[in-house]
């Protein structure tokens, strides 16, 4: 089975942090049980080396690079339409003093996740089989999270929907997108406004290997709004 490229200099030089050698052999550990859990589940199209590395890896902790964010502070994360596991399952590793929570509303896939964060030794994830928004209608689950994540899951105001009524007052949604338009830009704030938050930072990066464009939009929860 192939390696990931070991990609330390791009790493350091794109995200000013780079993986010990630990969290290098667990990414790997990630990476195989992954291709081995694709024979069975469709859990992702992306798995040459390099592809998964810049796609999942490096896209996954990319989102959390922002002066908004302090890594060092022990934060409680939420992964909304987890699928493979990305972006918790990568950020978990990163961070392990960080509690993340992936949820995803196929409980096949969530088993799998079950079955992967325990064979990685990963003590600070859990999952939720559930769909999102029957989640945040209920209350232990409200403004429970310092972070939301949500990648790949629709529309930018579905994700917005999805992710700020789990997010404390002056917590963050990050929503990770590619594409992004001029229609989308203007029509974010009314959006969110409608949610309770305030778009705190719309970052633009070119990923380090195929140049392609990402955008990560950060909407910060402002007012409580329990009326979802």
């Amino acid at each position: 089975m192939d390696n990931l490229p070991d990609l330390s200099s791009i790493w350091q030089q794109t995200l000013n942090w780079e993986p010990n050698l630990e969290k290098k052999a667990q990414f790997q550990q990630l990476y195989q049980k992954i291709l081995q859990g694709n024979r069975e589940l469709n859990l992702t199209r992306i798995t040459s080396p390099r592809d998964f590395w810049e796609k999942h890896l490096w896209d996954s902790l990319a989102g959390i690079t922002s002066e908004l964010i302090d890594w060092q502070q022990s934060l409680k994360a939420i992964d909304i339409g987890t699928g493979a596991g990305f972006p918790g399952m990568a950020i978990a590793i990163a961070l392990p003093h960080w509690r993340v929570t992936l949820l995803d509303s196929t409980r096949k896939k969530v088993a799998f996740l079950d079955q992967l964060y325990t064979s990685l030794g990963l003590a600070n994830i859990e999952t939720i089989a559930a769909r999102a928004e029957e989640l945040h209608k209920q209350a232990q689950y409200q403004q429970g999270y310092d972070l939301a994540l949500v990648r790949a899951v629709g529309s930018t105001s579905v994700c917005v929907e999805y992710a700020l009524p789990l997010v404390k007052i002056g917590g963050l949604a990050i929503l990770y997108r590619g594409h992004w338009s001029e229609l989308e830009d203007r029509q974010l704030p009314e959006i969110v406004s409608n949610f309770g938050g305030r778009v705190e930072q719309i970052k633009e990066l070119s990923t380090p290997l195929s140049q392609s464009t990402r955008h990560y939009l950060y909407v910060r929860k402002k007012i409580s709004n329990l009326s979802y």
